[in-house]
This record gives structure tokens, C-alpha cells and sequence, in this order.
């Protein structure tokens, strides 16, 4: 897929040049697992692009406000490639759980053509062309790979391995381990699949379970401290206005700020433990509640001068 224009062709093949190909292949894997289909060094020379517009942008906004404009301009340089890595890191996480939903029934598929008689390398090839959507993606890949001479089991534990699941990682070896101490393997794999079946209800059933406990860390990050910040920032405001200075107001500012964005990324990182029992899987509520939890301190610094008529 096409992402710069061709004008732009020999900033992209000098950026291929200039990193180290070990950083250019993770970019370029961790592309290919979120779904996006494009040329690192294409996307590096897009992200350099809007950023320095961005950063341009900005500069002139700060300008005008009187605010620091090399604070604007690495704000603008920077801001693109957070989002751009803040959204791949969503498409990732979702690509996985979509994988994950959908391995089930394609692992009863299996099990009819393998009771068919047909070869379990065939049997995936078949099923890859008859499908559309993440797995069938990687299933593409993983009959390449076989094609071109990766055996049966690395094709499957390379899937695993790049979408960083462990519960494909375990399904997958589970059905490695049947296949090399013989009997049936369509038995096998019938049985991993109704494992998995019973293994994503029960996470979905723990999900429902903690539900009141992740809404509390939701409205604790997001409402209540932001808001309780901003009306102390504010109170203190007013108290300033009515002739009693309060030196540490502009370190209080800065420090109410920090708090937030720290307490929002633990946040986010214990809800994730809670829901999936996995850290990582936290770093995605943390990118939303950040900026949520900053907007409701930044309004309420707006609104709260109002009700208390400063």
C-alpha cells in the first residue's frame, strides 16, 4: 500500500538506509500485527511530515498567545508519533482478541477436513482461501511459510509468537504435543477447541464479574480526581485574587498535573489486571484515560473561576 507520494520516495529509501534494519523489521512486524499494511520507512517519513507542520502550526498558535514557542514546536514534532503509536497499539490488541474469538471455529473446521482425510498443512491452506479478516490473514502467512519450507509447527508457533498471545501459544502447542505422540489428531484439535471455547467464556465471565470494580477505577481516574484538583487550583486561584499570594500555586498547578497523568496510568494498568490478569493488556486504558483525565483538569480550570466568580 501506497502511503507517500512518489516526490517523497527518496526521503523514505534514505530513512532505510540510516536506521539499523533490526529497528526497521520490529517497526515493520509490529506494523504488520496491527493490521496496516504499509513501509516503515514510508511511515517514518509521514510521521517526520505532520510533525513538522504540526510543530509549525503550533509555534504560531503560541506565538500569539504569548506562550513558549519551542515548547509548541516539540509538543507539535512529537504529538503525531504518539498518536500514530498510541493507535497501532490499539489495532494490535484488537486484532489479537478478534484472532482469538475466531481460532475456535476454525480449529473445528480442521478437525472435519482432517476427518475427511485430508492433510492438516492442506487443510489450512484450503480454509486460508475461503475466509477474509485477521486469521485468515495470518493463516496466509503461516501456508507461505510451510510452502517455503517452515515445518508445520513452526508456522504454528511463529503465529503465536507474533501476535504475543498466550493462550494461542498454549492452543497451539497443545496441538503440536497430540500430533507428535500419534493417535487422531482431528480428535485432538476437536478437543483444543472446545478447551478454548471454555477458556475465552470463562475470561469473558471474569470480565461481567469485575465489571463494578473497573468502573470505580474508571470514575476515580477520569472524574474524581481531576475534578477535586481542579477545584483546589481554582479555590486557590480565588484566594490569590482576594490579596493572600500563595507562592507555590504555579508548582501546585504543575504537580496536580503530574499526579493526575500518574494516577491515570495506574489506572489503566490495574484495570487491565483485573479484566485479563495481564499488565500489558492495561497500557491501552492508560492512553485513553490520560487525556480524558487531563481534559476534565483543564475544563474544570476553565469552569471553576466561573462558579466561584473569579
Amino acid at each position: 500500500m501506497a502511503l507517500i507520494p512518489s516526490a517523497l520516495s527518496p526521503i523514505s529509501n534514505s530513512i532505510d538506509s540510516i536506521f539499523p534494519d533490526k529497528w526497521m523489521i520490529r517497526l515493520q512486524e509490529t506494523l504488520i500485527r496491527s493490521g496496516m499494511y504499509v513501509k516503515a520507512s514510508d511511515l517514518i517519513t509521514l510521521l517526520i511530515g505532520v510533525g513538522i507542520l504540526t510543530g509549525g502550526f503550533l509555534t504560531v498558535a503560541f506565538l500569539a498567545l504569548g506562550q513558549n514557542p519551542i515548547t509548541a514546536f516539540i509538543l507539535g514534532l512529537v504529538a503525531p508519533t504518539g498518536f500514530i503509536f498510541a493507535y497501532l497499539f490499539f489495532m494490535m490488541e484488537r486484532r489479537i482478541d478478534s484472532i482469538e474469538q475466531n481460532t475456535p471455529d476454525f480449529l473445528r473446521q480442521i478437525s472435519s477436513l482432517l476427518r475427511s482425510g485430508i492433510g492438516v498443512e492442506t487443510a489450512m491452506e484450503d480454509i486460508s482461501k475461503h475466509g477474509e479478516g485477521p486469521l485468515t490473514d495470518e493463516l496466509k502467512r503461516a501456508v507461505i511459510e510451510i510452502k517455503i519450507g517452515s515445518t508445520f509447527e513452526d508456522a504454528l508457533l511463529g503465529m503465536s509468537e507474533r501476535l504475543k498471545s498466550k493462550t494461542l501459544d498454549r492452543t497451539f502447542r497443545m496441538i503440536i504435543e497430540g500430533r507428535r505422540v500419534g493417535g487422531s489428531l482431528a480428535d485432538v484439535v476437536e478437543t483444543v477447541a472446545e478447551d478454548l471455547r471454555a477458556v475465552l467464556a470463562l475470561q469473558r465471565e471474569r470480565k461481567a464479574n469485575v465489571m463494578m470494580s473497573v468502573m470505580f477505577l474508571l470514575i476515580a481516574a477520569v472524574i474524581a480526581a481531576p475534578f477535586a484538583l481542579g477545584m483546589i487550583m481554582a479555590y486557590s486561584t480565588f484566594i490569590e485574587s482576594a490579596g493572600k499570594a500563595n507562592p507555590l500555586a504555579g508548582a501546585a498547578e504543575t504537580g496536580a498535573f503530574g499526579y493526575i497523568v500518574i494516577h491515570s496510568i495506574i489506572a489503566g494498568i490495574l484495570m487491565g489486571i483485573v479484566l485479563y490478569g495481564s499488565p500489558r493488556k492495561g497500557v491501552k486504558f492508560a492512553l485513553l484515560l490520560v487525556p480524558a483525565a487531563t481534559g476534565i483538569f483543564w475544563l474544570m480550570g476553565i469552569i471553576a473561576p466561573m462558579i466561584l466568580g473569579t
